[in-house]
């Protein structure tokens, strides 16, 4: 397969464009696994990461989002040996998670701690400014407008082009947009897991990015029995292609970030971009992921 063959494969899935001028193929990559087992500390193969990562650009991926927390530090690190100077990528980040030991998780949107993490990121990446950063939990200690108002005194110092928040709900969607323009939401969706619907048709309206994490997640509608494996098999594909094709086609704003630190998953993901379902196919998927959540 050809380099130019492979950047073909992201591209079909379409394009997105954050805040008016930020255009990336909808299938991106998320960068969570290029950690240790809890996302703590360096992967078991660092290597195989940076093939990973470098894999994806070779397949068209030009969206790649990752976090200080992520290690923490790590996967940025991991990132800058692989793809810095990052020539038309983007690469987005976040802050607002505290992180004390493996799979835990910390709340803190303190000003002085957004900001000293953005500025850690900009070192880490070696970038002058962030593309998309994002608030990666509001802190519910901390005044919205402090946290998001830190976000916008950055924008302003030329440290972050656009800001974007993670695991909202609809009326934390308008308090920010008071204060500042949003261009992306991140919270958890997928085909077995649709709560967040609502706050997806409100980014639609508005062309607001929704960028769901765990895509990939299809609990038992991905069984040896289950409807998702008997679907995939008439279109030659895995239940994961598939509930990855079933996200880009569910909504133009949808950006997937299906992460991986193998190459051969990667590659299987991407190639989900290619794959077309009929309108009868999305409403019985959707409609059999509302029955199984």
């Amino acid at each position: 397969m050809t380099t130019q063959t492979s950047k073909a494969l992201a591209a079909a899935s379409g394009t997105f464009t954050f805040g008016g001028d930020l255009t990336v193929n909808r299938l991106g990559f998320g960068a969570m696994r290029l950690t240790g087992e809890g996302v703590w500390g360096p992967p078991a193969d660092r290597e195989e990461c940076v093939r990973v990562l470098r894999r994806a650009v070779e397949l068209g991926v030009n969206f790649i989002d990752t976090a200080d927390s992520y290690g923490p530090y790590v996967s940025e690190e991991i990132i800058h040996e692989a793809l810095h100077p990052y020539d038309g990528l983007v690469i987005a980040t976040k802050a607002g998670l505290l992180r004390t030991g493996p799979n835990v998780w910390i709340p803190l949107g303190n000003p002085s701690y957004l900001r000293q993490e953005c500025e850690m990121s900009l070192r880490r990446l070696g970038v002058e400014t962030i593309d998309l950063f994002q608030l990666h939990r509001i802190d519910r200690h901390v005044p919205l407008e402090e946290q998001v108002g830190e976000l916008l005194e950055l924008k302003n110092e030329g440290k972050i082009r656009h800001i974007g928040l993670s695991e909202i709900d609809v009326d934390q969607l308008q308090a920010a947009q008071q204060i500042t323009d949003i261009v992306s939401v991140q919270n958890m969706y997928n085909l077995a897991s649709q709560g967040a619907g609502p706050l997806l048709e409100a980014c639609a309206s508005q062309g607001i990015g929704f960028i769901p994490w765990f895509p990939l997640g299809s609990g038992p509608l991905a069984s040896a029995d289950g409807p998702l494996r008997h679907l995939a098999a008439e279109h030659d594909a895995t239940p994961s292609q598939l509930a990855l094709a079933w996200l880009l086609q569910r909504s133009p704003v949808m950006v997937p970030i299906p992460g991986t630190s193998s190459v051969a998953h990667l590659e299987e993901n991407v190639a989900a971009a290619e794959i077309t379902l009929t309108e009868q196919e999305l409403e019985l998927l959707a409609a059999i992921g509302e029955q199984n959540a």
